[in-house]
């Protein structure tokens, strides 16, 4: 699949993925950042990606972010829409310090990893009544 993508500064790497069998793509970090004790901060990826039609990029954090910076991704994950892709839609991610401490990123850090995903748009129908069984909400599953 082909990828329409402008990096910001050129001097950094275009994404890649490190194996064969990787399924997600490395993000890097464009500058240097430092994210305050317990605080929210938007890390820039040097990244404008044109997501295909019918596919959504999902990025998540990368699985040493939070035992080696002590950073998780605000939202858990992050969705990038097919539209987001013009000139000016540099890919931000919002991070979470949870540590005591301030956090530096360091520019040309891989910070997350992102996958493209296929997906589909639902037509909703709605109904008085569904037809299955409740299950009875959290933990059902486990009584």
């Amino acid at each position: 699949m082909d990828i329409r993508i402008k990096r910001i500064d050129t001097s950094l790497p275009l994404p890649e993925y490190k194996t064969d069998g990787s399924v997600a793509f490395d993000i890097y970090a464009r500058e240097d950042a430092v994210v305050e004790a317990q605080s929210l901060g938007r890390i820039p990826t040097n990244l404008i990606i044109a997501t295909p039609p019918g596919y959504g990029l999902v990025l998540s954090a990368r699985s040493s972010l939070a035992s080696k910076k002590g950073l998780w991704l605000a939202n858990g994950i992050g969705v990038i829409d097919q539209d987001y892709a013009g000139d000016g839609d540099e890919i931000l991610l919002s991070v979470y310090n949870f540590s005591t401490t301030q956090v530096s990123v360091e520019r040309g850090e891989r910070i997350a990893q992102g996958m493209f995903v296929r997906i589909d748009t639902a037509s909703w129908i709605e109904v008085e009544q569904m037809d299955k069984k409740s299950r009875g909400g959290f933990g059902s599953t486990g009584k």
